[in-house]
């Protein structure tokens, strides 16, 4: 890693990270390793844009000589109306986490909902053919775990959300199948009985004050319970439900960020560089 820092010169090309907060995040770790693998002269960095400045930040992109961003909390939705292109399927999810800079072109893609997938089938072995899931928080993150998981064969999908508006409107957007259900609820604590897997898809559980995102002692055992944070890697809602398998988002943060990688480089990621530096 400081062998590739060190190496940054006037024609070193740029990658990043828009979002706010950002503290928390170790993408840096894992795309500056790929990137020094493969001996490409590119430095990845984390950049803390409030929202009232998105616009003038996405403006700079091409001018800076980045090769393109992440899009983290809370800009996910809303970089949307400053890009010139959105792949079909971040434009079926309603959120951009990836930002390719082609000449003077910003084209927007979303692998997180890939990432959560492979995360699953991969790194878990799980499957959510014919599953029931709980998915809360409709934000940028939980559009695009919903979608795809509609499109990987899940039954149903119970959603929830402080702004029942955005739920709804979440719900609608979903690819419907014959058989499939799709329900916003303000009944959690049955939506997470009847569920195989539940996901908190909101920033809550991000800092040490924040309370579990869900009641643990309403999670029966025997369940999946997905937390997309990584950082800290187990949040209150992981450490205090029983019974139950748990996992935090950072097999998330590696299959979506290797996706990333290869739409900015064209080179194939480097995938077990990447995870040794997210798990040092």
């Amino acid at each position: 890693m400081n062998r590739h820092l060190n190496r940054i010169t006037g024609a070193t090309k740029l990658a990043g990270l828009f979002g706010c907060p950002v503290k928390h995040t170790i993408s840096p770790r894992m795309h500056n390793a790929a990137f020094a693998r493969l001996n490409l002269d590119i430095i990845y960095l984390p950049f803390c844009v409030f929202p009232r400045d998105l616009k003038k930040a996405v403006a700079s992109l091409a001018a800076l000589g980045f090769i393109g961003i992440n899009v983290t909390v809370p800009h996910k939705q809303k970089i949307m109306k400053y890009l010139d292109a959105v792949s079909p399927a971040a434009r079926r999810i309603g959120a951009v986490n990836t930002v390719l800079v082609r000449g003077s072109k910003l084209i927007g893609y979303n692998t997180d909902g890939i990432g959560f997938i492979k995360s699953l089938q991969s790194g878990l072995g799980y499957s959510l053919k014919n599953r029931i899931m709980f998915i809360l928080g409709a934000g940028g993150a939980g559009r695009a775990v919903a979608v795809q998981s509609a499109l990987s064969g899940v039954k149903r999908i119970y959603i929830a959300d402080k702004d029942n508006t955005r739920a709804r409107v979440l719900a609608a957007a979903i690819p419907g199948k014959k058989g499939r259900k799709v329900r916003t609820t303000e009944k959690i604590k049955d939506a997470i009985r009847e569920a195989d897997i539940i996901v908190n898809a909101t920033p809550v559980g991000l800092n040490k004050s924040d309370p579990a995102s869900i009641t643990p002692g309403w999670i029966p055992a025997g369940k999946l319970v997905y937390d997309l944070i990584y950082n800290p890697p187990k949040t209150k809602l992981l450490k205090g439900v029983k019974g139950c398998r748990t996992v935090n988002g950072l097999g998330m943060l590696l299959y979506q960020g290797i996706s990333s990688f290869e739409i900015w480089t064209g080179e194939k990621a480097p995938p077990a560089v990447m995870k040794k530096a997210i798990l040092a």
